[in-house]
């Protein structure tokens, strides 16, 4: 199974995320396949929950569409499984911790475990509880990813050095969406975090153009992008796969400009 770290080995990381089902699994399962094949590094699936409490309307509109179409987290797991037949792109779940829970949680890793899923993403775990994870996450061999808003500030430090995988740094407060401005405190968000360790942090939260990938990646080890891959799914539905496929090819040469 490939490591989540490292997917940073290689460069500057460019991280797709999309919602599991949306609009239905059999396209999930072909999207994954030709994002890693268009230059993703790593892609996050979103389990669908009828409460998602971190999301912006689009990955919000994104899982009633998966939940209407019967998407489920075993229906989930067995794309996956079909998925890992035609790839190896490292892969990240994220979820909340209801779904983990009421799946059970040492249930849920073996599962994801078995679908090679290397690091896991719950927003709404603070880190006081990721106890309750986190043995579950080790004995199978996946990183629990933290993530650090900017309202983090002083306990940056405690939650990088404990952190396996990379840091999801929030580029800013609230909920997911496109976005055209940023706060300044990311780069000090990030640089905080390099001062306390030397995992990787991939910035998130609100970035849809290569301009704004280009300029994050300058100070970031990886980009990572949701809302604006959710609305091109949201607009062309089951015909969406060359578009998105358009969308990171361009997205992942705004990144790699600052390498060459």
């Amino acid at each position: 199974m490939n490591k989540t770290s490292d997917v940073f080995k290689k460069g500057k990381a460019f991280i797709p995320f999309i919602t599991g089902g949306d609009p239905e699994l059999d396209l999930t399962e072909r999207l994954i396949v030709k994002m890693a094949e268009a230059g993703a590094d790593l892609i996050e699936i979103g389990i669908p929950f009828s409460d998602p409490v971190a999301e912006g309307p689009t990955i919000q509109k994104a899982n009633a569409r998966a939940l209407a179409s019967g998407t489920t987290t075993d229906g989930i797991f067995h794309m996956l499984e079909r998925v890992r037949e035609q790839t190896d792109i490292p892969l990240a779940l994220m979820t909340y911790a209801n779904p983990v829970f009421v799946y059970g949680a040492e249930k849920f890793m073996e599962r994801a475990a078995r679908a090679q899923v290397c690091a896991l993403i719950v927003p709404d775990l603070p880190l006081e509880e990721r106890g309750e994870l986190l043995p579950f996450c080790q004995e199978y061999g996946i990183d629990l990813i933290p993530l650090i808003a900017p309202t983090s500030q002083e306990r940056i430090s405690s939650i990088a050095k404990s952190a396996s995988g990379f840091v999801y740094c929030v580029s800013s407060l609230g909920v997911t969406g496109v976005r055209e401005d940023f706060s300044s405190s990311i780069e000090e968000m990030v640089d905080l975090v390099k001062k306390a360790s030397k995992i990787p942090c991939a910035v998130g939260f609100g970035v849809s153009t290569p301009d704004q990938a280009k300029k994050i990646a300058s100070f970031a080890d990886g980009v990572i992008v949701g809302s604006a891959i959710v609305q091109i799914i949201e607009e062309h539905g089951l015909e969406c796969i060359p578009y998105v496929k358009d969308y990171i090819r361009k997205m992942k040469k705004a990144i790699e400009s600052l390498e060459s």
